[in-house]
């Protein structure tokens, strides 16, 4: 049975996740994302973030209970448009599933300096490097890429450590002769305003403004840090007064205490 602070936890959340009226356009899920800073495209067990689907959805539906419905397909679609039209980066990253993360956010997350060649000072698997070097010059459809490769899971494999990287980021949609349309991949910094060394800590105040309170280890696994440096950063925000640890081990931001 649920304690009453784990009620009033979700509640809260709810309160910050679902939008009222809900997402309906295009430019509504890019308003959203821009407040809520970040999101998975569908809800998943044990991932405790926003999604874009229950920002969409009523209440009681369940994502993927029918199939391909209304809601999931504006999901999938949107996954593309947004950064198409800038308003989101999309791709692997929260909990290692797709997706969305607004600029402002993103600006504070990416390591990189903003260069092309970005992912030349990342350690990362040689496809990971093969498939960012063939992006130096534009934007390529998923398929290319993979064919580069050669190999399905071992693309995959590349592109995923690419997106936790935060180095690239679908870029829209190619229609191809047959078949479903191909995912457009560009490199992030050619996409959106980033390069200036990134800034864990406002990262870390940006994701306890929207899940409320978090540990050290959820906000490692959401965006994929060592959860040393998960620590040091919460660790900070306390030791200035910024958040507030909680007997349970969690942290708030002062503000929201």
């Amino acid at each position: 049975m649920a304690s009453n602070d784990d009620l009033v936890l979700a509640r809260s959340r709810g309160a910050r996740w679902l939008p009222s009226p809900r997402v309906g356009t295009l430019e509504a899920a890019a308003r959203f994302i821009d407040d809520i800073g970040f999101a998975v495209l569908f809800p998943a067990d044990r991932v405790e973030v926003p999604s874009l689907f229950e920002a969409i959805a009523d209440p009681d539906s369940v994502a993927w209970a029918q199939g391909m419905g209304v809601v999931e397909s504006m999901v999938w679609t949107w996954k593309d448009a947004l950064p198409a039209a800038g308003y989101a980066w999309s791709g692997k990253l929260l909990h290692r599933r797709a997706s969305l993360v607004s600029p402002a956010l993103l600006a504070s997350l990416y390591q990189g300096h903003g260069d092309l060649d970005d992912h030349r000072s990342f350690e990362l698997p040689p496809d990971s490097h093969r498939i960012a070097e063939a992006l130096l010059h534009g934007p390529l459809p998923s398929s290319a890429l993979r064919e580069l490769v050669g190999d399905r899971k071992r693309y995959s494999q590349g592109m995923t450590e690419l997106h936790r990287s935060l180095l690239v980021t679908s870029a829209g949609i190619v229609e191809q002769r047959g078949g479903w349309p191909a995912t457009l991949v560009d490199l992030t910094c050619r996409v959106f305003d980033v390069g200036r060394g990134g800034d864990r800590a406002e990262a870390t105040r940006r994701f306890l403004a929207t899940v409320i309170e978090a540990n050290p280890g959820s906000l490692a696994k959401a965006f994929g840090w060592p959860l040393p440096i998960a620590k040091a950063e919460l660790t900070s925000l306390v030791a200035t007064g910024e958040a507030h640890l909680n007997p349970a081990g969690k942290h708030r931001l002062a503000d929201m205490s």
